[in-house]
């Protein structure tokens, strides 16, 4: 069984995925409280669901891509079973993490984005720095910048782990505080090579037109 919050289809706005249409497992709960949560629903509310029924949900929507959210769905640990399980289907299957819980038992089939968290997210020490050792070609690091402080921040943990030679890197702005064409000058000043990531979602709709 798993605490699910909610399960959709939408259009996938971020990772190396963006624009795909996408079947959205969000589970229940988190382990931090992130200064620009746009989620903060799924911190608590949500059904328990078996593997099956949640499959089941899945194969309706007739869709390729499935992404597990939260939330944190490594707080569960059943979360691995389900992806192993989608992947065995042919499903291409991503997770979004905070980094905060280890990705070692995550199914090497899996997309994982890990999200890195900046001072300015109020979660700077949260990242397990055990998950870099678990980086492989699938792998997307993603820093959401809220500041120039993020922005310098995120260079030197990329630079100095190595990350631009190992793994995807996104630098996405946080909705509302940060410009996209201030840090896309950012990057190509600094002569960076993350790659700029916008939420196509939050363009094209709002939350209440996903159809839960």
């Amino acid at each position: 069984m798993l605490k699910i919050n909610e399960i959709f289809y939408s259009i996938q706005g971020e990772s190396n995925s963006v624009g795909y249409p996408t079947v959205f497992i969000r589970t229940t709960a988190c382990n931090l409280r992130c200064t620009y949560c746009d989620t903060t629903y799924s911190y608590y509310e949500g059904q328990h669901k078996s593997l099956e029924e949640i499959l089941e949900t899945v194969r309706s929507f007739g869709a390729r891509y499935v992404c597990l959210t939260g939330g944190e769905p490594l707080l569960q640990k059943q979360s691995l079973e389900l992806m192993r399980l989608l992947c065995d289907e042919g499903y291409d299957v991503s997770l979004e993490t905070s980094g905060s819980k280890s990705t070692r038992d995550v199914d090497s089939r899996v997309r994982v984005i890990l999200d890195v968290k900046t001072p300015d997210s109020g979660a700077a020490d949260s990242f397990l720095m055990e998950n870099l050792e678990h980086l492989n070609q699938r792998t997307e690091v993603k820093f959401v910048i809220c500041s120039e402080q993020d922005f310098e921040w995120a260079e030197n943990f990329c630079s100095q782990w190595g990350l631009f030679k190992k793994a995807m890197v996104l630098y996405s702005p946080s909705f509302s505080q940060v410009s996209e064409l201030w840090l896309a000058e950012k990057i190509l000043a600094k002569k960076s090579s993350a790659r700029l990531q916008l939420q196509l979602h939050k363009y094209i709709w709002s939350p209440t037109q996903r159809g839960v």
